[in-house]
C-alpha cells in the first residue's frame, strides 16, 4: 500500500476543474495507493523519460497527472489539459 500526497500547486489546479472531473482524478489517485507503477485498468501509467528524480504520468481524459515515487509515498506533482504539454 502506498501514501499519496498531493503538492499545493496540484490542490491549486485541481480546484479550478470541474467537479465531474475532480471526482474521476480523485479515483485515479485511489488507484495509485495500489501500485503507481504498473498500468492497469483504470490507470493508465507511463514513466516519464529523461527526469531525474524519475517521474511518471497518470492519464485521466484529456487531462495528465505528474507523479513521483519515493519508497511507499508517491508526490503529486501537478495536473494539467493534454494541450499544456509536459
Amino acid at each position: 500500500m502506498y501514501y499519496v500526497i498531493v503538492s499545493r500547486t496540484f490542490q491549486k489546479q485541481f480546484h479550478s476543474l470541474q467537479k465531474q472531473l475532480q471526482k474521476r482524478i480523485r479515483n485515479a489517485l485511489k488507484e495509485l495507493e495500489i501500485n503507481p507503477n504498473q498500468p492497469r485498468s483504470g490507470a493508465d501509467i507511463k514513466p516519464l523519460t529523461s527526469t531525474k528524480p524519475q517521474k511518471h504520468r497518470l492519464r485521466v481524459g484529456d487531462y495528465r497527472i505528474i507523479y513521483m515515487i519515493e519508497g511507499n509515498t508517491v508526490y503529486v506533482i501537478e495536473v494539467f489539459k493534454r494541450s499544456k504539454g509536459y
